[in-house]
């Protein structure tokens, strides 16, 4: 029995028409039963300018910019030889029409924001679906179908980063999806975007197209997840910075997760949530070298190093929140997680004494003056910038001896700011000055893994 596969293409693999093209013949070669598709290269960072430029700048640079888009769209069209634009021209006036709200009104809510941003998944998948067809309709028949993916993926309704309703979601797949379960369609949808159970459009953030896919993934019970980007794989560390950085053939769910989040680009932090709830197996591969070895996350590997990869994660800041009032009481990091807590900021590691709690967060937050206020109210607030988080990923970290001795001394004159180690066995992370950040992941690289 042939395994059901759900396969998601990012952005460079929807570039122009020949990248749709060998995608195309990527997901053929496969037989992915769905489809999921990120909005074309450059296309979502056009139509957030458009939406900032619709609000404080005149019609004629929004007319300008949608011809841009415009242009893009029916070039690639005309190439994959679509001659019917009627819903392409849809899309695109739908955009038009938004942002001339947006102009007229001077005011750009989250709920237009999310539906703008939406245009480029739905005006891809569209494209896509035409490549698809003619890829598979050369060697059999078979019906392709543009799906769109707001009909079962369904959110609540807090715009800009939606959160999946996964019951429902898995209700709504098994309404709507069945050929593609039966093998009679292949669905194209597109990644990143959602509806509210009123019926909006909103999305799941940027970097959603991944957990889109694994949603649809977890929904239809898929065997197997693909995610296809422009690199052959997961690598132990960002090439840009050690190009000696070698492809995984496999990783695990769990380090992989910590990878992800402490700032590895490869993957959406939540993405594999849905497939490790599951046990989809998940594999990563370059739509440009489809035929490279890639990676697969699994739950468990052959082989459990004790340094698998490592992380960088930059534009970080770290708290120190020091009062004596925190001497033997209770309830105090209680108080300060709830604030952080009614702003909806994620703290990345945190390390405690007798009367001071340390803690990381993205840059960012600082420009979130009522936040930084309210600490002040528990505790005095001292605030370092221009740091960046370094983090080992592995096996059994927290329990082998010797270890930090190594990074250490592999470190040499490195100043490390923070530690954080205990709370995972698969992660030992720390912080460093972001002028000699890439300096240390390249030392540590040689030392644990090599050239």
């Amino acid at each position: 029995m042939s395994k059901l596969i759900v396969a998601k293409f990012g952005g460079s693999s929807m570039a122009d028409a020949v990248a749709m093209k060998r995608s195309a013949n990527v997901a053929f070669e496969h037989r992915a039963n769905l489809i999921t598709v990120s909005a074309t290269f450059g296309t979502t960072n056009n139509l957030i300018k458009l939406s900032k430029l619709a609000l404080e700048s005149s019609w004629d640079d929004c007319e300008s910019l949608i011809g841009e888009i415009v242009e893009k769209h029916h070039s690639i069209a005309k190439d994959l030889g679509l001659e019917d634009l009627s819903e392409l021209n849809k899309l695109l006036e739908e955009a038009r029409t938004i942002a001339k709200g947006v102009n007229l009104l001077r005011d750009c809510s989250a709920k237009a924001f999310d539906t703008i941003q939406s245009l480029g998944e739905r005006m891809s998948s569209l494209l896509f679906s035409k490549a698809l067809s003619d890829t598979w309709n050369a060697v059999e028949t078979k019906t392709v179908e543009n799906f769109d993916v707001r009909k079962v993926l369904r959110t609540d309704d807090q715009f800009g980063k939606a959160q999946p309703l996964v019951k429902e979601i898995r209700n709504l797949c098994n309404e709507h999806l069945k050929l593609c379960k039966s093998n009679e369609v292949v669905y194209v949808t597109q990644g990143f975007i959602g509806q509210s159970e009123d019926g909006h459009t909103t999305t799941l953030g940027r970097g959603g197209s991944d957990y889109s896919a694994a949603l649809l993934a977890e929904g239809i019970g898929a065997d197997i997840l693909q995610i296809w980007t422009d690199v052959a794989g997961i690598a132990t560390t960002d090439p840009r910075i050690v190009p000696s950085a070698k492809l995984m053939s496999e990783i695990t769910f769990s380090e992989a997760a910590e990878l992800a989040t402490f700032g590895a680009k490869i993957l959406h932090p939540t993405t594999l949530t849905p497939a490790l709830r599951e046990d989809i197996s998940v594999y990563v591969g370059s739509s440009y070298e489809p035929h490279a070895l890639g990676t697969w996350i699994k739950k468990e590997c052959d082989e459990a190093p004790l340094i698998r990869a490592m992380a960088l994660k930059k534009d970080q800041s770290l708290l120190t929140l020091s009062t004596p009032k925190m001497l033997h009481s209770h309830g105090f990091l209680y108080e300060i997680f709830k604030i952080f807590n009614q702003y909806k900021v994620s703290v990345d590691s945190i390390t405690t004494s007798e009367i001071s709690v340390s803690l990381t967060i993205e840059d960012s937050t600082l420009l979130n003056k009522k936040l930084i206020a309210e600490l002040e109210t528990l505790a005095t607030v001292k605030i370092e910038e221009k740091l960046c988080l370094v983090s080992l990923i592995g096996n059994n970290i927290n329990h082998t001896a010797g270890l930090a001795t190594r990074i250490f001394n592999s470190l040499g004159d490195i100043n490390v700011r923070m530690i954080c180690l205990g709370a995972s066995k698969h992660n030992f992370c720390f912080l460093v000055d972001e002028k000699r950040a890439n300096e240390a992941v390249v030392k540590l690289h040689e030392h644990f893994i090599g050239e």
